[in-house]
């Protein structure tokens, strides 16, 4: 989400977030990785999600058809029977019954024990899970499954104050990692979100700088100056990780990985000028993910 100079917004929750709407015309250009019959990208849509590939995902679907995988919805429960067939899947922005219209505290988990355990259990013997966390109230819904991997989301909205709305993260500021998924990309532009620690032998891609804060609101988009902050320096945006057989990537941003306009028609992601590298990027995230 794009703020405003001071972090302050005053946005009516859920239903400003609303007119986000995935852009039409976006056409990516990006590099072929399958000539056809590529592997099979799930999508979770069963748990209220704010992006699904038939909605504000639909460039996201976009850029990995170009490049030869075959994405598909996933609209079940997170079992072991239900994950079996499953390779890789994606979650974006899963939100709790209670949350799906009602930004605001608490932000109760969007998963049960069962599927957080199933979840954790399938990547373990193997799975490949793409986990993406935008700002409040999605850190909460998704608190208890990040914490499954060893996560910790600020439950918040995340800010670098060098930039005024998009961030920029690059390899010549070192805030964007030497990676094999950042191989060819200079730099990566994120939409606000949200911050995470990640345990110990994950690899950091995206990094906050050391300005870096989180605003903790208790309405979706109401930062204010009394507005609770906490320092996110050196906190992580982006991360990858090894869990048993399986690798995990997650990133604190959903935007980045889309092509959205606002309701003033503002573009907002890959359709963005300041992310020309986004959607390569993104194909060097899912390659990883499904080699």
């Amino acid at each position: 989400m794009t703020t405003r100079r001071g972090f302050a917004i005053a946005v009516a929750g859920a239903a400003a977030f609303g007119q986000q709407r995935a852009d039409e015309a976006f056409e990516p250009e990006v590099r072929r990785v399958h000539a056809s019959g590529g592997p099979a990208v799930h999508v979770d849509q069963a748990h209220n999600n704010f992006h699904t590939i038939s909605g504000r995902y639909r460039p996201f679907a976009k850029v990995l058809e170009k490049a030869g995988f075959q994405p598909k919805a996933f609209d079940h429960k997170f079992s072991r029977e239900s994950l079996a067939g499953v390779r890789t899947l994606v979650i974006a922005n899963a939100l709790s019954d209670r949350n799906k219209s009602d930004w605001t505290l608490p932000t109760p988990t969007a998963f049960t024990l069962a599927e957080v355990s199933a979840a954790h259990d399938w990547v373990e013997r193997g799975g490949r899970l793409l986990l993406i966390v935008d700002h409040m109230p999605f850190p909460g819904c998704n608190a208890d499954l990040g914490k499954a991997f060893g996560l910790t989301f600020s439950n918040g909205y995340a800010r670098d104050p060098d930039f005024q709305g998009a961030i920029v993260f690059s390899k010549a500021k070192g805030t964007l990692k030497d990676h094999a998924i950042t191989r060819g990309i200079d730099e990566v532009a994120t939409f606000t979100g949200s911050a995470f620690r990640a345990p110990e032998g994950a690899d950091a891609i995206l990094v906050f700088g050391p300005k870096s804060e989180c605003a903790l609101v208790t309405t979706a988009g109401e930062i204010r100056k009394d507005t609770p902050r906490e320092p996110v320096g050196g906190w992580l945006q982006g991360a990858v990780l090894t869990v048993g057989k399986g690798r995990v990537a997650v990133f604190g941003e959903a935007a980045m990985f889309s092509a959205q306009t606002s309701g003033g028609g503002q573009p907002m992601g890959m359709n963005s000028p300041l992310a020309s590298q986004n959607a390569a990027f993104l194909v060097n995230v899912i390659e990883w993910l499904t080699s």
